[in-house]
């Protein structure tokens, strides 16, 4: 499985040039349809320029393959990847063939014409990377020394290159007749067999092995080339792209209307956070077609409501094939593959999409909040312990991802307990050593979107597009290159010593920075007399030795609930930590004698306003220590700094 999960992360690197073939041949077809002359000299000079990169895909494959499945590659991989599809290609070419059977080359089965596929480069990719692993630091003899190291590595691959080729000899023709009988099958099926893959598609996200399904339908694989044939204009209108056109209305609008059903549904105290987690998902999977942010934020919250999307996903794929529309992008089902796709003379009535985008959008939000709530399910901003904050909101670019790298090593067991990092578009991918060291709630807390445990000492952190920004910070600090941030140089850099108090809290890692609520020595929970307090059985925090009995908000928020006592308040700050602030101990028995509240549950307050007002002197003639816990409900790692 680690291996598929492997390959599947390395296919993303030459698929990532697709968008780069789609805006050029986007371009190319609106020059030519605009101008209404097929000859435009323009508009074919980026047709032809993305023609060229849709047409060198398979080598872009070995090329990218043994790239991304090397160990810690450098451009001798990619030499040997490129090396293996040029001996395997052109000894399995027809015209190589007839030679090797003695046969003119019209006789040549028709298998051979096809070896120049996506398949192949992956294998002539999986070569490349091999020979670079096991023969990067080779030593030969002193005869021969200078082909040692990285020299051997290309001819190496030459040499298993010439054993590929003779086993595919006699295994392609009955590979290639498999994969044309699968591809067959499903086009036997119509609308329905199109609906089978689409739904396929979607459950095999968690397992990053969605590629390899994508290649027999998407690519020449199985002699369909969905995509290159509608990129290239080389297909069979009204057909060609039945397998790409249901993703649209579901990326574009069905799963943001899953957002927007997630956000209402969600408690009111934590929608401002959740709000971060989803519109932002739900805006990708709308402009680009990049659902897993979005996908992850509930696929193993709410597994059911999942497969509700997997089915939503294959009824709109199959809908899509039974109806005279067709559209086809270069990377994914997003608004901009759209709009560069409208004017592709296989582009069947586009203006449909936006249309079943809305009915998917309605359908998504209100089968997603009905089964939600009827279910109670722990989608984002439901569920009390998910923790979900807008950590390091007050950072950007490199110094954030630099934060969050450092967040994430901690809660991966450290740097040493990793053994080996990738990443594809949207997740890190680890093996560690020790998976029991793993965190799943501080790598949430931290910034990441999900996280899966595949099996063995796999481990991946879903975290989105930026994700390889966090992969090259965390290798940076596993290297030592750069030192890991800590606490106090993101505090610095937030810019929460400027004035000596904080108006609005300021999460860094588990660090919370806050004014001080009341007047007063701070003292550490641990002296509080009260071992729920002291032990920290409802939470971390720090404790005040009030001089003064005036409560005010710490930061701005909202008061999350206020104890009919008087005694005690609950805020809900815009970071989304959940604060306790209890003023004395046992003093809920004096049945709210001797406080006063200044607030109501559900109230905005901002720093310094008046929460309560406690009588010290009538607390301690009752008997009870005026000692005042201040407590964080909502991250058992948390540390209170008050300024």
């Amino acid at each position: 499985m680690k291996f598929f999960q492997r390959l599947g992360r390395s296919l993303m690197l030459p698929v990532a040039v697709l968008p780069v073939a789609a805006i050029l041949s986007g371009i190319g077809y609106w020059i030519l349809a605009a101008t209404g002359n097929e000859t435009n000299v323009v508009g074919g000079f980026f047709k032809i320029a993305g023609g060229a990169l849709l047409d060198q895909l398979p080598l872009l494959f070995a090329i990218g393959v043994a790239i991304g499945m090397a160990k810690k590659p450098d451009g001798t991989s990619a030499l040997a990847g490129l090396v293996s599809w040029l001996v395997v290609t052109n000894l399995l070419s027809p015209a190589s063939v007839a030679i090797f059977k003695g046969i003119v080359e019209e006789d040549v089965n028709l298998a051979f014409s096809n070896v120049e596929n996506v398949f192949v480069g992956i294998l002539c990719g999986l070569i490349g990377a091999y020979s670079y692993d096991h023969f990067k630091d080779s030593e030969l003899p002193d005869a021969l020394a200078f082909f040692s190291g990285r020299r051997s590595v290309a001819i190496v691959a030459a040499g298993a290159s010439l054993v590929l080729s003779l086993v595919l000899f006699f295994l392609w023709p009955l590979v290639f007749t498999g994969l044309v009988g699968f591809g067959e099958f499903i086009l036997t099926l119509g609308p329905l067999g199109v609906g089978i893959y689409g739904f396929l598609n979607r459950m095999l996200i968690p397992l990053g092995l969605h590629h390899a399904l994508n290649s027999v339908f998407w690519f020449d694989v199985a002699g369909i080339n969905d995509l290159g044939n509608f990129l290239n204009a080389t297909g069979t209108y009204g057909v060609t792209g039945q397998y790409m056109t249901g993703f649209f209305p579901v990326m574009m609008m069905g799963l943001p209307g899953a957002a927007l059903a997630m956000y209402v549904t969600a408690k009111s105290s934590r929608r401002k956070v959740a709000a971060g987690v989803l519109f932002s998902s739900a805006i990708a999977s709308f402009f680009v077609g990049v659902t897993e942010p979005l996908e992850f934020s509930f696929m193993f919250l709410a597994p059911g409501l999942y497969v509700v999307h997997a089915l939503f996903t294959g009824i709109s794929m199959a809908v899509s094939a039974m109806l005279p529309v067709r559209m086809g992008f270069g990377f994914s089902g997003g608004f901009i593959d759209l709009v560069l796709g409208w004017v592709n003379p296989m582009a069947q009535n586009p203006w449909a999409i936006p249309l079943m985008g809305i009915f998917w959008f309605a359908v998504y939000f209100v089968v997603f909040r009905a089964i939600i709530l009827k279910f109670d399910l722990k989608t984002p901003g439901r569920d009390e312990g998910d923790l979900l904050t807008d950590e390091n909101a007050v950072l950007s670019g490199e110094r954030k991802h630099l934060a969050e790298a450092t967040a994430f090593l901690a809660a991966l067991g450290g740097k040493d307990n990793i053994t080996d990092l990738e990443n594809c578009t949207t997740r890190l991918r680890m093996e560690v050593a020790d998976t029991t060291l793993v965190d799943d709630g501080a790598l949430k807390r931290a910034g990441a979107a999900g996280v899966v445990r595949p099996g063995g000492q796999s481990v991946q952190v879903i975290y989105g597009t930026s994700v390889q920004f966090v992969k090259d910070a965390m290798e940076s600090i596993m290297t030592g290159r750069v030192d890991p941030v800590d606490d106090a140089q993101l505090a610095a850099e937030a810019g929460t010593e400027a004035d000596g108090g904080a108006d609005t809290a300021v999460r860094t890692s588990h660090l919370v920075r806050l004014r001080q609520p009341m007047a007063g020595a701070v003292i550490p929970l641990s002296e509080v007399p009260d071992p729920t307090f002291a032990q920290e059985i409802m939470g971390p925090g720090v404790a005040i030795e009030p001089t003064d009995g005036e409560v005010v908000a710490p930061a701005a928020g909202t008061v999350g609930h206020v104890f009919p006592t008087g005694h005690a308040v609950a805020l809900v700050l815009e970071d989304g930590v959940e604060l306790l602030i209890h003023v004395g101990v046992d003093t809920v028995q004096m049945k709210g004698e001797g406080f006063t509240t200044l607030v109501e549950a559900g109230q905005k307050v901002s720093a310094g306003t008046p929460l309560l007002r406690a009588d010290l002197s009538a607390i301690r003639v009752a008997g009870h220590p005026a000692v005042t816990p201040i407590l964080v409900m909502n991250d058992k790692d948390a540390r209170i700094e008050l300024v």
